[in-house]
């Protein structure tokens, strides 16, 4: 990690890069452009858009339940549906950003809708909390039109957010040549310290505009995040002269027509009995791309263990006592810094202790390969629903010892602190899983899909959130049938989301049995590098 703890600059400048230039189109030399110090201005600002992103999704559930009067099913059920449209949407700003735009014109579309979402839904808010300044007679709870202007605001900062997630991390990895030693090593460690930046800007999302929002008004936490938004704009077009751009090819295919020849190539291969060096040089391409589906797809059921951490963790934790130091409360977004916070602390050591400690045994420069680290951060995944499921149980029975059965408004009396240790798992299971994650499908792509790649490990939450979001739908039709109790009724003293937890633990079991088959008979693409 020491060569990645400062620019990285070669004391040797041999003149201008080869195969990129300034956004100008002009040469650029190492000492003056790229490193570190282009990787900040991105850093700075993807962290931003973070920060903002939680400051929405991480007390979404609370609003929606409560301003927008939605019971728990329906609002989990729109929460995992937003959460999913926002990390499928990287699939399509990647293919932008791969085909047409380009990484950093992609970074300018984003924010510009980043700011227009933010500030649409200051908007909705405000109206929400203040319909009287629509006119005289209007209904004090939510209309149909202003919870249409929320829900159109929530989609275009998804919109955003695909456009902007598959490319900044890419941007950043850009900034360093992997051609030069040192560069290189400083591009394996950013996936890691991006993760802990985000963390960080985590931490105080969770605190900070859950409290705001709260306590001090809905529009007032919105505004702030659009204000960020805008600040944020002007901090990456600041950073504008020293990054590096990869240059275009004149006549070259675009990387997604290229991959489609492939596919094509591929399937001559296949049906054809002669052989064809040059069609099976080009098929190898898409043999690289289809080895990564099958890994892809074993990943999902992580995704739909992750989407719980944002709804239902946040609504066990609002029914529990959250009085400490002296009696302030917390709101039940903040418990969710426990996980940021556990990043902050694991990554550091991670990156100092366990690296060098594995990587004297296993000989591998990284400690762990890409896949053997999934694989850990899905174990502990496992383990952290398992607990869940059982610090769940363990407060139904506290609310029947107490008569709260059928008073759904009572603070049950057991300390969120039981919900401690599921969100530090699940913290370090992201730190483990979703870091391989990033680097395994960006590095795995080849070179002009990496915008794709990333947009390939963002969509694994994605997809998770939709199935999240049908099985809870399915699963409240079936167990409220007949005049039963729905598992996620409103009332939770009577619900049984310990029963779903259980269910997602046998989900994702047969998850990690389907991944180790699949892990063991996976061929890197760039041994020399992986080894």
């Amino acid at each position: 990690m020491e060569d990645a703890e400062a620019p990285l600059l070669d004391g040797a400048d041999k003149g201008p890069l080869v195969g990129v230039s300034d956004f100008w189109g002009r040469p650029v030399r190492r000492s003056t452009s790229g490193g570190w110090r282009s990787a900040l201005f991105i850093l700075v600002v993807e962290v931003s858009g973070s920060f903002a992103l939680l400051g929405v999704s991480a007390n979404l559930i609370t609003y929606l339940t409560g301003p927008l009067g939605h019971s728990n099913a329906a609002a989990a059920a729109a929460v995992n549906a937003w959460s999913g449209t926002a990390s499928l949407m990287p699939l399509l700003g990647a293919f932008l950003a791969d085909s047409f735009l380009g990484r950093y014109r992609s970074i300018i579309l984003a924010y510009t809708l980043y700011v227009l979402g933010y500030g649409m839904i200051t908007l909705a808010s405000a109206l929400v909390e203040h319909p009287s300044s629509l006119g005289d007679g209007i209904d004090p709870a939510a209309s149909s039109l202003q919870v249409a202007f929320f829900y159109a605001a929530l989609y275009l900062i998804a919109m955003a957010q695909g456009v902007d997630k598959p490319c900044g991390l890419a941007f950043a990895a850009d900034q360093f040549d992997p051609d030069h030693p040192k560069e290189r090593a400083s591009r394996s460690s950013i996936f890691n310290w991006w993760f802990f930046s985000t963390a960080a800007g985590v931490c105080v999302s969770f605190v900070a505009v859950s409290y705001i929002q709260e306590n001090v008004g809905w529009g007032v936490g919105y505004g702030l995040l659009c204000i960020l938004m805008l600040c944020t704009f002007i901090v990456f077009l600041i950073g504008t002269p020293t990054y590096r751009m990869y240059v275009h090819t004149p006549g070259a295919e675009s990387p997604l027509a290229r991959l489609a020849h492939s596919l094509a190539a591929l399937a001559r291969t296949r049906s054809s009995s002669g052989k064809h060096d040059k069609e099976e040089d080009v098929a190898e391409e898409a043999r690289r791309v289809l080895r990564l589906v099958p890994i892809w797809a074993a990943c999902l059921a992580y995704g739909v263990v992750c989407a719980q951490v944002m709804t239902l963790f946040n609504k066990q934790g609002r029914t529990m006592e959250r009085r400490f130091f002296g009696g302030f409360e917390f709101p039940p977004a903040a418990l969710q810094t426990l996980g940021a916070g556990s990043v902050l602390v694991f990554v550091p050591i991670y990156d100092h202790v366990l690296v060098p400690t594995l990587r004297g045994t296993t000989g591998n420069p990284s400690g762990l390969t890409m896949l053997q680290r999934m694989g850990i951060g899905m174990v502990i995944s496992l383990a952290a629903v398992s607990l869940a499921a059982l610090v769940e149980a363990r407060r139904l029975q506290v609310a029947r010892d107490h008569g709260l059965v059928d008073d759904p408004s009572a603070t049950v009396p057991m300390s969120c602190a039981w919900l401690v240790p599921q969100y530090m798992m699940m913290a370090v299971a992201d730190v483990f899983a979703m870091v391989g994650m990033q680097e395994f499908f960006y590095d795995q792509m080849p070179n002009e899909l990496r915008s794709m790649g990333l947009a390939l490990y963002l969509s694994i939450a994605g997809i998770g959130g939709f199935i999240s979001s049908a099985l809870i739908s399915f699963i409240d039709h079936v167990t409220s049938s007949g005049g039963s109790d729905s598992w996620f009724t409103d009332n939770l003293n009577r619900a049984h989301l310990d029963y779903f937890y259980w269910l997602l633990a046998g989900i994702s079991a047969a998850e990690l049995v389907l991944y180790l088959w699949l892990a063991t008979s996976y061929v890197y693409n760039n041994r020399k590098r992986i080894a």
